[in-house]
């Protein structure tokens, strides 16, 4: 059994062309807030996850997502704890986004998807505070 969070607010998955710069306003982002940014560079693109509000300009924009995060920090060398936040995602049928930071795993799902999301991580025996 895992403890989950749901952060506040809607978030975006964002797609930037290769090689762009960080989009202006991610710095200055207030952190107590409970803001959660991802930015990742590739080869092949930029991808961004960002509170919604924060979306950049001409970039590929999908939202409305919520955000889960897993009560950490979580040990680098345990194993499975995606899995099982996933595993019963995938038998609901709720789609995802995961990604992780060195102290913890993070997961969104679709907003309209986010009642069915709860059920399924309630119904695996994992708590989630709203």
């Amino acid at each position: 059994m895992l403890d989950l969070s749901l952060l506040p607010g809607d978030y975006a998955i964002c797609r930037l062309p290769a090689g762009s710069p960080m989009p202006a306003g991610f710095a200055e982002a207030d952190a107590s807030r409970m803001e959660v940014f991802s930015v990742t560079w590739t080869p092949e693109e930029v991808s961004i996850l960002c509170p919604a509000e924060f979306a950049p300009e001409g970039a590929a924009v999908e939202t409305p997502w919520r955000c889960l995060r897993v009560a950490g920090p979580v040990q680098l060398a345990l194993t499975g704890i995606l899995a099982s936040i996933v595993s019963p995602l995938a038998d609901a049928r709720v789609n995802i986004f995961a990604f992780s930071t060195y102290d913890t795993d993070y997961l969104l799902v679709p907003a309209v998807r986010l009642n069915e999301a709860l059920a399924a991580l309630g119904a695996a025996g994992h708590r989630v505070t709203t």
